[in-house]
């Protein structure tokens, strides 16, 4: 069945009366877009890391058909690959595998010994896959269960390649910003041209050309494997991912979830337009703009706005994959990572400083002041303070605590996501200050008002902290995934993020205006009342 949005759950999201829900983002229609390969049926198939599956795209109108859902066998693809009989490999990135999904449905592990698995390609029959990491390796791999062999090792961190029309094996090198070339019987492999903007893809047009996507920079290049020769065959934001041909037609990926083609004449179509992988972490800055954490990528929304591109994990400086935000004041944010680390960013010098690090897998937090931030580690049941005099802990032994906030008096709540309640935490203690919920994970405080949203029930609830009384504010919501599915909890890429969990962000404005990641269907919500409270 085609798909018009990413989420397949029931229609019907509402608010309380005197509230107004509403749409500030349109649904994202991918979880992300990353390899790209043209089907013998001349659609378009698209691996998304982020949600774990592959779709399949008309090329002229954009229709979406589901390959491999999100609860489906493959976990985080990001390279995909066709032989002749139709059987589809895909590298498992998170799970270090190369795998493949016959027509008939049937599932199979290829090769389960790959760390940083990403490069695929099939040439002839022959199956090639590749390590995106420092120290790499490329193999020719036997699908039907023999033996695998080696082609090159130390390869820092080769990305999508092709055969080209020489034979030889050609691969984008991002961390030298080249692109190589290697006999598949072994050898030395040869430059053929450096200077790029960190290419992560290489296919050939009908005239043996190199085409290859920066993900720096945002360029798609038209290069002669000959001379080394260059042309910017179109200008995009930076986060390109692969590209593939439809006849002469040319379409390139964006890890945001873009498909585009690239005309002849230079001008671009959007097939897929650019969505939100997740979202995260919800922030508002002093200006009324909203911070959006989507992992790899930031935005910035201003009101009535688009999402403006923050900076991504090939921008200077950038704090690594967001998952929580608070505003730091003067242009910064201190957010917590997947690599475990609290980090305050100055978007406008491109640095960022690590405030506290060596964690598990942390969430929300919240600014105490200018120079202290608590935030939840969920790995390890804690909630923490980090500041001049260095690391405190506020609460130990939690249920996941995933949301943060402080109270007007200066109190510390957490969610505890796997405990069903919202909790005070002090001293090593906590103390229950809402419970009865599903799995709470944001959270904020307005003045005596706590909201919560619950993905469990797919609600946000309002709290009164000085009576106890509880309100559901909007339910049905697009959040965490769609009744009955159960999503994958994806592991962390090499050097580049550790685990990729999500995170259910919620904002508020003021006690009239919340702010909702709706992270199922990659939008961000807003709920709004008219001054009631």
């Amino acid at each position: 069945m085609p798909l018009s949005s990413r989420y397949a759950g029931p229609d019907g999201a509402c608010a309380a009366p005197d509230w107004t829900l509403e749409r500030i983002t349109r649904p994202s229609r991918l979880f992300g877009a990353n390899g790209l390969r043209t089907g013998a049926d001349g659609r378009i198939y698209v691996a998304q890391v982020a949600g774990s599956a592959v779709t399949a795209l008309d090329p002229d109108t954009g229709e979406a058909s589901p390959v491999s859902a999100i609860d489906g066998p493959i976990t985080a693809p990001d390279d995909i690959a066709f032989d002749s009989a139709g059987n589809l490999y895909a590298t498992e990135i998170t799970l270090g595998r190369v795998s493949m999904l016959a027509p008939d449905g049937s599932y199979r592990v290829i090769h389960g010994d790959m760390p940083v698995a990403n490069p695929i390609t099939v040439h002839q029959d022959r199956l090639f896959a590749g390590e995106c990491r420092m120290g790499g390796r490329v193999f020719e791999l036997d699908p039907v269960g023999g033996s695998h062999r080696q082609i090159l090792a130390d390869v820092p961190m080769p990305n999508a390649f092709s055969i080209g029309p020489d034979g030889l094996l050609y691969m984008p090198i991002m961390a030298t910003n080249e692109i190589w070339r290697v006999d598949p019987a072994g050898g030395a492999p040869e430059v053929v041209v450096g200077g790029l903007g960190v290419p992560d893809s290489v296919k050939f047009d009908s005239k043996g050309r190199i085409i290859s996507t920066q993900v720096a920079s945002g360029q798609v290049l038209r290069i002669d494997p000959q001379t080394g020769a260059r042309e910017v065959l179109a200008q995009l934001l930076p986060g390109l991912d692969n590209c593939t041909f439809v006849g002469e037609r040319l379409f390139v990926s964006s890890i945001p979830g873009e498909v585009t083609e690239i005309r002849a004449d230079g001008s671009v179509r959007p097939l897929v337009e650019r969505g939100l992988q997740w979202p995260m972490g919800l922030a508002l800055a002093e200006d009324g703009s909203l911070f959006v954490a989507d992992g790899g990528f930031t935005y910035t929304l201003a009101p009535g706005g688009k999402p403006q591109l923050a900076g991504c994990l090939f921008s200077l400086g950038f704090p690594g994959f967001v998952r929580g935000v608070a505003p730091a004041g003067e242009g910064s944010w201190v957010t917590t990572n997947s690599m475990g680390a609290v980090m305050r960013w100055n978007m406008a010098e491109g640095t960022s400083t690590p405030l506290s690090k060596g964690h598990e897998i942390l969430y929300g937090l919240a600014m105490r002041d200018s120079e202290t931030v608590v935030f939840a580690d969920g790995g390890a049941g804690r909630v923490l303070l980090a500041g001049p005099g260095g690391l405190e802990e506020l609460a130990r032994d939690l249920a996941r605590p995933m949301g943060v906030a402080i109270t007007a008096r200066g109190d510390v709540l957490a969610s505890e996501s796997a405990g069903g309640r919202v909790v005070r935490c002090e001293g090593g203690r906590k103390e229950t200050v809402l419970d009865g919920l599903g799995e709470p994970q944001g959270i904020a405080v307005v003045d005596e008002t706590l909201f919560v949203v619950d993905v469990d029930r797919k609600e946000v609830v309002a709290c009164d902290l000085a009576t106890g009384r509880r309100e559901t504010l909007a339910s049905g919501l697009p959040v965490k995934a769609p009744p009955g599915v159960v999503p994958k909890l994806l592991g962390g890429v090499g050097d580049m993020s550790g685990p990729m969990v999500p995170f259910c962000g919620l904002a508020a404005g003021d006690a009239n205006t919340v702010y909702v990641s709706g992270d199922a269907e990659g939008s961000v919500l807003r709920l709004t009342s008219e001054g009631r409270r």
